[in-house]
């Protein structure tokens, strides 16, 4: 999928790696691809995610135990590039990637046949003036997070520099926050949508139930779901459940 061209409704499904296991990251892969989603948001784990709620944060300290490194999942994703077909975007803090190294993150990223990264704590003005050139230089979409208190001005300039899709957070709060369907909420993915972006839109943070995507989908290219399903995999053999689960947020089944 180019993300200058995202299919309308399309569904994103986020998951840590190394979770629940430390070989988990390619059969989790390929149970989303097969249930039918449209690309993947694979979290390398930190100690400190500062933006993520008990959920994922639970996960990333398991992840860790586990021994799950950036090195670790960049020789996953080498079995990973291989058996799956949809875009996978890496989500992560910046101190596990300064620690491995910016140009050695991009060169491994282009290596893997990452479509792009998320990296919520690096600010804008850092990314522009310092790494901006070596994410461009390896072909590695960086992708940008803005809330309902990201100003026009900012989401503008955000949307010229963009070379993926902009990560529209539904609240200001942290993941596994279910979405809270309030007016302002509505009014802000409106204001969003007739801004007329020329980068896809998608809408993360409370996508937990079918409601919530349908929202979301109406008034953005696509939506992701991610606490609601690392949630699922605290089951016993969770990927039995993957395909109901999906189903169940794009199409109302129970």
């Amino acid at each position: 999928m180019a993300f200058n061209t995202m299919n309308k409704n399309s569904l994103s499904v986020y998951f840590t790696a190394g979770y629940p296991y430390l070989d988990s990251t390619l059969p989790i892969a390929l149970s989303l691809q097969d249930a039918g989603v449209d690309f993947l948001e694979i979290g390398f784990p930190y100690s400190d995610p500062v933006a993520d709620g008990p959920v994922i944060q639970h996960s990333s300290s398991v992840a860790l135990e586990n021994g799950m490194t950036l090195p670790k999942l960049f020789e996953q994703l080498q079995d990973l590039k291989n058996q799956i077909q949809i875009p996978v975007f890496l989500m992560g803090y910046f101190n596990p990637v300064l620690q491995y190294g910016v140009e050695a993150f991009c060169q491994s990223c282009k290596n893997s046949g990452v479509s792009g990264v998320i990296i919520p704590d690096l600010p804008l003005y850092e990314y522009e003036t310092i790494y901006k050139d070596l994410f461009e230089k390896y072909e590695i979409p960086f992708v940008f997070m803005i809330t309902p208190q990201t100003e026009d001005a900012r989401i503008r300039r955000i949307d010229k520099l963009s070379k993926s899709f902009i990560y529209v957070l539904s609240s200001p709060s942290v993941t596994g926050q279910n979405l809270a369907l309030s007016e302002d909420t509505i009014q802000y993915f409106k204001k969003i949508k007739d801004m007329q972006l020329q980068s896809p839109v998608v809408v993360g943070f409370g996508i937990a139930s079918h409601e919530a995507f349908k929202i979301a989908t109406t008034y953005a290219d696509a939506a992701i779901v991610g606490s609601a399903f690392v949630r699922l995999l605290e089951r016993e053999n969770p990927l039995q459940y993957t395909a109901g689960f999906i189903d169940s947020i794009r199409n109302g089944t129970i």
